[in-house]
């Protein structure tokens, strides 16, 4: 809970991601953490996985602020490799991480440094997730984030209206 999915998932498991990273969230600002004794943006992170060959997936319900974007636009990996795919859904209210296959964060923490980053205790949001590694919860989930990123539900969304970027164009 708390630091806790901070210390116990995004510092220490998202970084040995070997094939697959996806994160699906609601929000999504400027995130730092530890690295190396010093804070650096979480894209950062990302960034380091893409040149590696993790094929990184991320979907998000608002477009980041300001901040994030600088940093983002500072990440070559992220701005030209094919690994990195990133969608936004106006209806995902999901927070939800999965390291290749493996292991899953889903919880209430956005992709935020009140959420998921490295805040000070006192500076937090109150979050509560789950960590889990069962196969068959995790097949579940990934599967329905590939739908989401997909677009399949982009055929009956009653939404399509505030969506600025639509998944399927089909619709």
């Amino acid at each position: 809970m708390n630091r806790s999915i901070y210390t116990d998932f995004v510092e220490t498991e998202v970084p040995s991601a070997r094939r697959t990273l996806w994160i699906v969230t609601a929000d999504i600002k400027d995130l730092h953490v530890e690295s190396e004794g010093r804070f650096r943006p979480f894209l950062d992170v990302l960034d380091a996985l893409v040149r590696k060959g993790v094929a990184v997936r991320l979907i998000h319900a608002r477009e980041p602020g300001p901040r994030f974007r600088e940093d983002f636009d500072r990440c070559s990996a992220l701005v030209n490799s094919d690994l990195f795919e990133r969608i936004l859904c106006p209806r995902v209210h999901t927070k939800a991480i999965v390291v290749d296959d493996r292991l899953a964060f889903v919880g209430s923490a956005n992709l935020t440094g009140a959420g998921l980053g490295a805040k000070h205790a006192d500076k937090r949001n109150f979050e509560a997730g789950f960590i889990f590694d069962d196969r068959q919860h995790i097949d579940e989930l990934v599967s329905w984030i590939d739908s989401l990123y997909l677009g399949n539900w982009c055929h009956s969304c009653r939404r399509r209206q505030y969506c600025p970027d639509p998944i399927a164009d089909d619709v």
